[in-house]
């Protein structure tokens, strides 16, 4: 009971001071945001510079929300097709694994803005798919799909293979195998990066805009071009991606913690 008390106290105090790290980090922020407002001119910042760019604040929450949308619906997609990659690069069926490695090596292996270009202006054009954020959902889900798929299978392949035969002994299915043994030790694993990539899949979304995508960061790009204000423009931008994915973050340390078991 005191070594659980003891681990459990330093859990939360690492959390309580990276906590505090963050919001010192935000704070300083602030104030030098503040500060170099207040100084003015050898920024570049003045009063009439954010006045002018707050006329647009509704450019920035269209385009913030939007970012939500996509953002919600690749990490919901793209874990499916993750889940499905890893799958079908542990299956007995030849093709279908080689057809999963290839997937995985070749968008892990080419820059996400050469396929976005490719998939929307060859395939998404050929195909007849003209909705643009239909297809930068489904490019950023395949794209975000591959790195998942890897992290999901190197989580299955690092449990005992003791555990795997101890369930098939004791009667369990292939599908309950995974469920109860497989899935939540996977899940414990996996959950560092996979928050990274979530994070990182949110920040990704800021190239659509080079196919016209009016998601955030094509929103602030269109503020700069009509006030002149690069960093008033950019700073909200930054801000906004950082409220984004720090809830991840935040939200993945607590899950750390509650798939955390003494062994």
């Amino acid at each position: 009971m005191n070594l659980s008390r003891l681990f459990l106290e330093s859990r939360v105090e690492k959390t309580s001071a990276w906590l505090k790290g963050l919001w010192v980090m935000l704070i300083l922020l602030l104030a030098g945001i503040l500060t170099t407002g207040v100084m003015g001119g050898s920024a570049g910042v003045s009063q009439g510079g954010w006045a002018s760019v707050w006329k647009y604040r509704d450019v920035f929450w269209q385009g913030w929300l939007l970012t939500i949308l996509i953002s919600l619906l690749s990490l919901a997609a793209s874990s499916l097709i993750g889940l499905g990659a890893a799958l079908a690069r542990r299956s007995r069926i030849l093709p279908l694994r080689s057809t999963a490695l290839l997937y995985v090596e070749v968008v892990r292996g080419t820059p996400l803005l050469a396929q976005i270009l490719f998939l929307f202006y060859v395939v998404a054009n050929g195909v007849g798919l003209q909705d643009r954020i239909v297809a930068g959902v489904l490019i950023l889900s395949l794209f975000s799909g591959a790195y998942l798929a890897e992290m999901i299978r190197a989580g299955i392949e690092a449990i005992p293979s003791t555990q795997l035969e101890s369930a098939r002994a004791i009667g369990f299915t292939e599908l309950q195998t995974y469920r109860y043994v497989i899935a939540p030790q996977a899940l414990r694993q996996i959950l560092p990066p996979l928050a990274g990539q979530f994070a990182s899949l949110i920040k990704d979304s800021s190239l659509l805009s080079i196919i016209g995508i009016g998601e955030f960061t094509l929103a602030a790009q269109q503020v700069n071009s009509a006030t002149y204000r690069t960093l008033e423009s950019y700073l909200p931008l930054a801000v906004g991606y950082l409220a984004l994915t720090l809830p991840i973050s935040l939200i993945s340390k607590m899950l750390e913690r509650h798939l955390c078991y003494e062994t």
